[in-house]
């Protein structure tokens, strides 16, 4: 997830030094959105993983 994260990243940069505006910004976003669903699933495996359920 996050190496997607990093790749629509550089995606949007080499987007934006091209001029790209539109593709750009929708290549940002969806880095944004992926970037915020890496941190939710690896603080909730970090909660899991301290919870013991016996």
């Amino acid at each position: 997830m996050l190496s997607y994260s990093i790749l629509f990243l550089i995606i949007a940069l080499v987007a934006g030094v091209l001029g790209f505006g539109g593709i750009a910004g929708t290549a940002t976003w969806i880095a944004h959105v992926l970037f915020v669903i890496f941190l939710v699933l690896f603080i909730v495996s970090l909660l899991r993983g301290h919870i013991r359920i016996d």
